[in-house]
């Protein structure tokens, strides 16, 4: 996650959507004020900074659940006030009602069942494991996405825009023009590229029932995005 003073955007990263490569190319154009927050496993070249603070929880836990107050608890008692992944919402609550509301603020998505291959290969690599991807399915730990860009209550979208991972390039050209940052049209970043064999079709992955469970576990962002297997 970044919060950029100096460029007046908030950048919140969303799972298996490129988002430690947008990271590592945004920090590039950060100033010392700006906030960043670290990324795991550490990328080389990445350093981050401004992350740690307190911060008031009276707002957020007025409006959460016991699950998310946990977590707000858990971030308060380790001065983590931003960090990788942090909901929107949450950085909502946690910055100022001007910068939020002047600041450029973005994600990345992706179609389900292609991130589900995607998720299922990177925990395979990190866990040193060979978990077949229908037990994978079965598991049923998939990385939601929609809950880092809307609102908990009511569900609406709360970013100015979200990229389509599918027309990456084409939506960091129109964001980075928004943001008067430079871009040559392709990210070139390859951040955590090595866990999947490159030109794999996601579709090989799946049989009809497991389709199905993607289909319905994602159901909130199939709706909001008119993805298709």
């Amino acid at each position: 996650m970044i919060i950029s003073h100096k460029h007046k955007f908030i950048f919140i990263k969303t799972a298996k959507t490129a988002g430690t490569s947008i990271e590592v190319y945004l920090e590039k154009f950060c100033g010392d004020e700006d906030i960043i927050t670290p990324i795991f496993p550490l990328v080389k070249g990445h350093q981050s900074q401004n992350f740690k603070n307190y911060f008031n929880p009276i707002k957020e836990l007025k409006c959460s659940r016991f699950k998310s107050a946990k977590i707000t608890f858990s971030n308060l008692w380790n001065e983590e006030k931003f960090y990788n992944h942090i909901p929107g919402y949450l950085v909502r609550s946690r910055i100022n009602k001007n910068i939020w509301n002047n600041y450029f603020k973005f994600c990345v998505e992706r179609n389900p069942w292609d991130k589900s291959v995607s998720h299922y290969h990177m925990l395979n690599f990190r866990n040193q494991q060979n978990l077949s991807f229908k037990e994978y399915i079965s598991k049923g730990r998939f990385c939601l996405n929609y809950p880092k860009y809307t609102d908990p209550i009511g569900g609406k979208i709360i970013l100015d825009k979200v990229i389509l991972y599918e027309n990456l390039n084409e939506g960091l050209t129109e964001v980075f023009n928004e943001l008067g940052l430079p871009f040559d049209g392709f990210l070139n970043e390859n951040a955590k590229t090595s866990y999947r064999m490159k030109n794999s079709n996601y579709q090989n992955y799946y049989d009809s029932r497991d389709m199905e469970t993607i289909k319905h576990a994602f159901r909130k962002e199939i709706d909001l995005w008119n993805y298709s297997f």
